[in-house]
């Protein structure tokens, strides 16, 4: 039984896409960065402890027929060792993409899958190459309410796609889920589960 921790409409459609079966359970924990924390310590921790807020309140669901999985992620924009998160409105997502205009920057996703046995996690990179965005194209985008809901304001899927010529690394990791590192931990985390089983530790 595989649970997804997180409400983002873009990584249930990458697991879907996938082909897994899952249920999602979003979790609610503070994500405030910690004073001094780096970027790629942030996203780890933060898909931790979603995946571990989840399982503790599902861990009654976990049986040997059925082992219980919880997948944890998140996802964020770096700039010049800068983190950037969801804009929280228009004025805040201009200057994000502003400041992205005609630079290079890191889309960094931690992700953590939570099972009896213990955690698993990783956090992947990939370097995103923007163009200059057009002023009135810049004004279009904000106007489309698209860039609210995104880390760094923008979705590579979307509208943006048009400023960004080339990346480096995982595709998917910047829409919000690195599926093949994604499937390959789920596999760790099924071993590991599997070895906590009575007879073989």
């Amino acid at each position: 039984m595989l649970i997804l921790a997180s409400s983002s409409p873009r990584r249930r459609d990458l697991l879907t896409q996938a082909g897994l079966d899952f249920t999602v359970d979003a979790a609610d924990i503070d994500e405030r960065m910690q004073p001094g924390e780096a970027a790629a310590t942030y996203v780890q921790r933060l898909a931790v402890e979603k995946a571990q807020a989840v399982w503790e309140r599902n861990a009654a669901r976990n049986s040997d027929d059925e082992p219980l999985i919880v997948l944890g992620a998140d996802t964020t924009v770096v700039l010049d060792g800068e983190i950037m998160g969801k804009p929280a409105d228009q004025t805040e997502a201009r200057r994000m993409l502003k400041a992205l205009s005609g630079r290079n920057h890191q889309v960094l996703t931690g992700i953590a899958a939570v099972t009896r046995a213990g955690v698993v996690s990783e956090v992947e990179i990939t370097q995103v190459f923007f163009d200059l965005i057009d002023e009135q194209e810049l004004v279009r985008y904000l106007a489309s309410g698209e860039p609210l809901d995104k880390a760094g304001a923008y979705g590579i899927q979307g509208y943006a796609a048009r400023w960004i010529p080339r990346i480096e690394g995982c595709f998917f990791n910047v829409v919000g889920l690195p599926l093949a590192r994604t499937m390959a931990l789920l596999a760790r985390a099924r071993a590991g589960q599997n070895e906590a089983e009575p007879g073989q530790a």
